[in-house]
C-alpha cells in the first residue's frame, strides 16, 4: 500500500483506496470495527430479547396480568427505551463530532456490561420486578443513543470514500448476522440457565471494547470556529431539516417502522400465539435478521448502482405486506417465513438509506447527522413498540400487527409523493449541492 504524506495530528488519516484492496476487510481498522460491532450488537440484542420475555412473562405470572395488559407492558418497554433517546440524541451527535469517537462508543459499551450484570444478579436471585425492568431499559437507551452515532461516524474514517458502499453493506452483515446468532444464542441459553445470557453478554461487550482500542483513534474533524455546544446541536437538525431528500429519506423509516414494528409482539406470538417459548422466541427474533444477513452479504458483493430510490420506496412496501401476513399467521413455519421476507426487505431499504446519508452529509455534520438517524430509527422501534402494545391492549396483538403493517404501505406511497427527490434518486451520488461541503 502506497504511503500517504503526514497529516495534521488533529486531523484522520484516511487509508489509501489501493485497486489491489478493494473490499473493506483489507483495512485492518475496519477489521476490528466490524469484529467490535458484531459483539456488541450480539450482546446487547440477546440482552434485549431476554428482558423482553422475563418481562412478559413476570407481568403474566408475577403480578396476573391478562394477555392484553401484559401486551401494553411490552408497549411501556419501548417507550422507557426511546425517552432517553429523544432527550440525549442532539448530546449524542454532538459528542461524535466534538470527541474521539471510538471512546464515545467504549464508553456505551461499558453502560451495557453494567446492564447485564445487574440483570444477571436480580436473575439468579429471582428479585426482578416490573419497575427494575423499566429503569434497565431506560439506562440501555442511553448506552444506544451514544453508540450510534460514534460507531456510525467512524466507519467513513477508517476506509476510502470508494469502499464506503460496501463497507456499509459489511457493517450492516456484522449487525444482522449477530442479529441471528445474538436471540437464537439468548433464547436457548436461556432456556438452559436464565442467569448465563447475561454472563455471555458481558463477556461480548467486554470483546467490543478492546476491540476498539485496537483502532486507530478517529479524532473529530477540525472545525476553524468552535461554537456553543447547544449552536452546533441545533446545527445538526437545521441541516437535516431543510434538505429534503435527507428530511425524506430519513423520515420514510421513522413513520414505516412505527406503523408496522411487529418487534414488540414477538414474546406475545411465542408465550401465547404460536406456543413456542423462549427458545421459539429467540427464533422470531433470529428470522427477521437472517433474511437480513443474506441480503446484506449479497450487497457487499454486488451493491446496486441504479435507481436505489425506487427500489428503497418498493422494499418498504414488502416489508410492510410481510408483516400483514406474520400478523395473521398461526403457523410457526409461516410466521419464520415471513419474518424472514420482513427483514431481507428491511435491510434492503437500511442499505439503501445509510448509503445515501452518509454519501450525502458533510464529515464535519456526521456525528449529528447520525444522531439525527439513529433517533428516527429508535423513535421508530420503539415508539412503533409502544404502538403495537397500545393496539394490543385495545384491539388484540394481531389486530395490532396486521393493521401496522398496512398502515406503512399507505405511508410509503405517501412519501413517495410528498417527497419525489426520493424516486428521483438514480444512484447513490451526493442528490445536492450544499454550502457546506
Amino acid at each position: 500500500m502506497a504511503t500517504l504524506p503526514p497529516e495534521p495530528a488533529d486531523e484522520p488519516v484516511m487509508p489509501d483506496a489501493n485497486p489491489k484492496a478493494p473490499s473493506p476487510l483489507s483495512f485492518p481498522d475496519y477489521r476490528y470495527y466490524w469484529l467490535a460491532r458484531f459483539t456488541a450488537v450480539m450482546a446487547t440484542i440477546a440482552m434485549v430479547v431476554v428482558l423482553g420475555y422475563q418481562l412478559y412473562d413476570t407481568a403474566r405470572t408475577d403480578y396476573g396480568m391478562s394477555i392484553k395488559e401484559a401486551s401494553f407492558q411490552l408497549g411501556l418497554l419501548g417507550l422507557f427505551q426511546f425517552v432517553p433517546l429523544a432527550v440525549l440524541t442532539p448530546v449524542a451527535g454532538w459528542a461524535a463530532d466534538r470527541f474521539e469517537r471510538r471512546r464515545v462508543a467504549i464508553f456505551s459499551n461499558l453502560i451495557d456490561m453494567v446492564i447485564a450484570a445487574t440483570l444477571g444478579w436480580f436473575t439468579w436471585s429471582e428479585g426482578l420486578t416490573l419497575p427494575l425492568l423499566f429503569g434497565l431499559a431506560a439506562l440501555h437507551g442511553v448506552a444506544r443513543v451514544f453508540s450510534g452515532p460514534a460507531m456510525s461516524a467512524i466507519a467513513p474514517n477508517i476506509v476510502p470514500p470508494a469502499v464506503l458502499p460496501r463497507a456499509i453493506a459489511m457493517s450492516s452483515i456484522a449487525w444482522q448476522s449477530a442479529s441471528v446468532i445474538g436471540p437464537a444464542a439468548g433464547g436457548l441459553i436461556y432456556a438452559a440457565h436464565p442467569t448465563s445470557v447475561y454472563i455471555f453478554a458481558v463477556v461480548l461487550l467486554a470483546i467490543s471494547a478492546f476491540t476498539l482500542t485496537l483502532v486507530r483513534p478517529v479524532l473529530p474533524p477540525p472545525a476553524e470556529v468552535r461554537r456553543h455546544p447547544l449552536r452546533e446541536m441545533v446545527d445538526g437538525l437545521q441541516f437535516v431539516w431543510t434538505e429534503r431528500f435527507l428530511l425524506g429519506t430519513i423520515t420514510l423509516d421513522l413513520f414505516a417502522v412505527i406503523l408496522s414494528g411487529a418487534t414488540a409482539m414477538l414474546p406475545v406470538y411465542a408465550r401465547d400465539i404460536l406456543h413456542v417459548g423462549s427458545e421459539g422466541l429467540g427464533l422470531l427474533r433470529a428470522a427477521p435478521a437472517l433474511g437480513a444477513a443474506v441480503v446484506a452479504l449479497g450487497l457487499s458483493f454486488r451493491p446496486i448502482e441504479s435507481n436505489v430510490g425506487v427500489k428503497m420506496l418498493w422494499a418498504v412496501v414488502v416489508f410492510g405486506l410481510a408483516t400483514v401476513a406474520f400478523g395473521l399467521s398461526t403457523s410457526v413455519i409461516l410466521s419464520l417465513a415471513m419474518l424472514v421476507l420482513l427483514g431481507a426487505a428491511d435491510m434492503f431499504s437500511v442499505f439503501v438509506r445509510g448509503t445515501l446519508i452518509q454519501l450525502n452529509t458533510p464529515d464535519h455534520m456526521r456525528g449529528r447527522v447520525s444522531a439525527a438517524s439513529g433517533l428516527a430509527i429508535s423513535a421508530s422501534n420503539e415508539l412503533g413498540e409502544m404502538r403495537a402494545g397500545a393496539m394490543a391492549a385495545a384491539l388484540g396483538p394481531v389486530s395490532a400487527v396486521a393493521l401496522g403493517g398496512a398502515a406503512a404501505v399507505g405511508v410509503t406511497a405517501l412519501w413517495a409523493w410528498l417527497f419525489p427527490e426520493l424516486r428521483r434518486a438514480r444512484t447513490f451520488e451526493p442528490q445536492f449541492k450544499n454550502s457546506d461541503r
